[in-house]
């Protein structure tokens, strides 16, 4: 067979593969791209239905749209960081044991994502607010004297985060780590490297991948939390998603909230843009390394 049959059977094949994709491409279109056009054109158009930027300039002009984006890149960041603290051991770990007993401890890992999320923010409200289990169990061993501030604050939302982020964040962690050579490791304790070395130097690095890709998913997934800072926050915690609902709750301007949800857009996929083009120097620098 010459060449060009061949490159004439690859491009049929391409075709019957693009066909098989066509019935999800058009399901995307449908319901994500037309909601983001329409949200798009109803941020310019003011409650009277005219062509204007006079809801761009109201948000950028105010100090609360600022305020927002504020605490939301700080629940993203403090997220991502308390995930990693607890994630990269617990992935680490799961990789060390055996196959069987990592996945009976995945299975307890993944739990709390076969649950809705309302249920969970709510049985967190239930644990940590001022007469909840939490606080009346500190009370009873009398190590405090009055309920600590777990609930509607800032705490409270960021705890509710963590847990619902944790099993995604380890599940691309624990998959990478799973694929480094065991003897790699054994090799580098054989000359004598000890076991915070062979994480620092060979682990963690193989590892990269898995663990930008965990925080990839955890800081862009958290930037749009509603549900948690809304319940849990207890209207001190308002990051862009919580203002969006008031926004249209309290004033009726879909105008001014479709401008917030564009600003929202325009954050994730910068957030997304630098993380993933910090994945591919990485990945660079380990391909010539």
């Amino acid at each position: 067979m010459n060449t060009a049959a061949l490159l004439q059977d690859v491009r049929r094949e391409r075709r019957f593969f693009l066909s098989l994709a066509v019935p999800a491409l058009v399901l995307v279109g449908l319901a994500a791209i037309l909601p983001v056009i329409w949200i798009l054109r109803q941020s310019f158009l003011t409650m009277a239905g005219d062509l204007s930027t006079a809801n761009y300039e109201k948000i950028l002009s105010s100090g609360l749209t600022w305020s927002a984006v504020g605490t939301t890149l700080a629940l993203s960041g403090a997220t991502l960081v308390i995930c990693m603290v607890l994630g990269i051991p617990l992935a680490l770990t799961l990789a060390s044991t055996k196959t069987r007993i990592a996945n009976r401890v995945l299975i307890l890992i993944m739990l709390p994502l076969w649950t809705s999320i309302l249920v969970r923010t709510y049985g967190w409200l239930v644990l940590l607010r001022r007469d909840g289990l939490v606080n009346s169990t500190l009370q009873s061993l009398g190590l405090t004297d009055t309920p600590l501030p777990l609930a509607y604050n800032f705490t409270g939302t960021l705890i509710g985060m963590v847990h619902y982020m944790l099993p995604l964040f380890v599940l691309p962690i624990y998959a990478a780590m799973r694929d480094i050579d065991n003897n790699v490791i054994r090799a580098a304790a054989s000359m004598g490297a000890s076991l915070w070395h062979c994480v620092r130097t060979i682990i963690l690095p193989l590892s990269a991948g898995g663990i930008l890709s965990g925080s990839t998913i955890v800081f862009i997934y958290t930037l749009g939390f509603f549900i948690t800072p809304a319940i849990l926050g207890g209207g001190k915690v308002n990051p862009i998603s919580v203002r969006i609902d008031r926004t249209l709750s309290t004033f009726q301007d879909w105008g001014s909230a479709s401008a917030l949800g564009v600003l929202l857009l325009v954050l994730v996929l910068l957030t997304g843009g630098m993380l993933f083009g910090l994945r591919w120097f990485l990945m660079k620098g380990a391909r010539h390394a």
